[in-house]
């Protein structure tokens, strides 16, 4: 799914209206997720998760946890309105809704999220410039990101500088299948990035990688989410990954929130046994 901050012609930064600014009742302005009662089931009615009541305040990063199964990449997408939920409501960047958001409100989502999966899905034939600006799809003139040759000319100059961020510039003319897998995971990061996202949202970013390649890709994730004031919101079944990058750790068990705690306050013997206790 792609997924921007909206611009209009101008490039000026989009706004929501104010009623759709209005979250859940009770929850602080600051809080740009939060779930009440929130359920999941799979379609012979088995429980994935059921009664999980998360809030995350802007500019967090968040690690979520779990071992194979425990639901953490289906709750990162109920979240952002990615899979139906169950039961219960969810509040996402002021959109509240219960099942599924509307359609409308599922295209405020989108312009105000950033993704990055485990599966980069960069087009491999395109150059790393055109896979950046691609970024921009879904935006008024978006029509213009389909190659960089057709984009605006403050569009590739954004791209080139997220492309300096991740490390990548020098790379912009090659082709995307030219790439290794963490280069190809930097530039999907770019792409994310020129959005100017308010939330990214990451699942098992590194998963594919080796560990040192690794460490290098949720470094990039967790020092770029906290200079551009992003909160991040990432799975991963790593340990070091998840103390080494988050603010915050939530941690499912048994279709529940096992713990939720600042990421100073978990102790290795907590997480060994999220996964193995």
């Amino acid at each position: 799914m792609s997924a921007a901050l909206d611009e209009n012609a101008t490039g000026s930064r989009y706004r929501p209206p104010v009623e759709v600014l209005q979250a859940m009742d009770g929850v602080p302005a600051s809080t740009i997720i939060s779930t009440r009662d929130l359920g999941k089931s799979y379609a012979n009615g088995k429980p994935v998760f059921a009664g999980l009541k998360i809030d995350i305040k802007s500019d967090q990063r968040v690690a979520l946890i779990g071992s194979n199964g425990a639901g953490k990449s289906t709750l990162l997408k109920c979240l952002v309105g990615l899979l139906p939920l169950s039961n219960g409501e969810i509040m996402t960047l002021g959109e509240t809704f219960q099942s599924a958001p509307s359609a409308t409100q599922l295209q405020r989502l989108r312009r105000q999220i950033g993704f990055v999966f485990q599966n980069h899905g960069l087009v491999g034939r395109q150059t790393v410039l055109t896979n950046v600006i691609q970024g921009k799809l879904g935006l008024p003139g978006g029509w213009r990101a389909w190659h960089h040759s057709l984009a605006r000319e403050d569009w590739r100059e954004e791209a080139m500088a997220v492309l300096a961020e991740v490390r990548l510039a020098d790379k912009a003319s090659s082709r995307a299948d030219q790439l290794s897998g963490g280069q190809a995971q930097r530039i999907a990061i770019a792409r994310a990035l020129i959005r100017k996202p308010k939330l990214l949202i990451a699942d098992e970013p590194a998963a594919s990688l080796d560990p040192a390649v690794g460490r290098e890709i949720m470094t990039i994730f967790s020092d770029l989410a906290s200079e551009h004031g992003i909160t991040l919101v990432y799975t991963t079944h790593d340990m070091e990954h998840a103390l080494n990058y988050s603010d915050r750790i939530i941690a499912l068990k048994a279709g529940r929130v096992h713990f939720d705690l600042p990421t100073a306050m978990v102790c290795r013997q907590q997480m060994e046994d999220v996964f193995h206790g």
